[in-house]
């Protein structure tokens, strides 16, 4: 088979774009970490929320290090992405605390079906998560 046009996307990824796809992935990862642990999503095997404010305050501290370590040293996109999910999981981790003990704050309730704004700004909607993984997948696809 002759292989004689190529596709834009096919273009190997740099090493730098590897390593924003894989801290932005990192960021995101360390975001719902905790906000399962503040029991704003479901444990994703047992469907069950769980309460955990230390552990959750652990997986913020991190990302706060992260910030101080890496200050000045990051794009404008990773930057935005960092600091976008810090503000919000230090207000979900504000309302989860002053909630009311056996309530979590804002989840998502059988008579209105909304959710909590903070969940909503910290994981990306599904067609922004559905573009960085075609994104992702054009960047890491190898072609022999």
């Amino acid at each position: 088979m002759n292989e004689t046009s190529h596709d834009p996307g096919d273009v190997p990824a740099s090493r730098a774009e590897m390593l924003s796809a894989v801290f932005a992935g990192f960021v995101i990862q360390q975001a719902q970490m905790a906000l399962m642990l503040m029991g704003r999503i479901p444990h994703p095997e047992s469907g069950e929320r769980v309460h955990d404010v230390e552990g959750a305050q652990l997986f913020i501290d991190q990302l706060e290090m992260l910030a101080a370590k890496t200050k000045g040293n990051l794009d404008k996109r990773e930057e935005q992405l960092l600091q976008q999910n810090l503000t919000a999981l230090r207000l979900a981790f504000v309302e989860t605390v002053e909630a009311p003990p056996g309530q979590a704050p804002n989840q998502s309730t059988p008579e209105t079906g909304s959710t909590s704004p903070t969940t909503a700004s910290v994981i990306p909607s599904t067609s922004e998560a559905d573009e960085a993984e075609a994104e992702s997948r054009k960047k890491f696809s190898k072609k022999y």
